[in-house]
């Protein structure tokens, strides 16, 4: 279970980023779709600050974390 111990934006794409990395979650997916990957008191507060950054749960995880750089292109 992912732990995030402040609520910012960028902690949560952070965070985000690295569960795509490992391959626990695709890019495709849909924001609320994160929800397994957080507590239900953690997933209130997620909710909250994607709502609060105008972002939708029914977005893409793409959405939420932007665009990646790759270094080795």
């Amino acid at each position: 279970m992912a732990v995030l111990e402040r609520y910012c934006l960028s902690d949560l794409q952070d965070e985000v980023r690295a569960l795509v990395a490992r391959g626990s979650v695709d890019r495709q997916q849909r924001i609320y779709e994160l929800k397994k990957f957080f507590g239900d008191r953690q997933w209130q507060e997620i909710e909250h600050l994607v709502n609060e950054y105008d972002y939708v749960l029914r977005g893409r995880v793409i959405d939420l974390i932007g665009e990646e750089s790759w270094t080795n292109d």
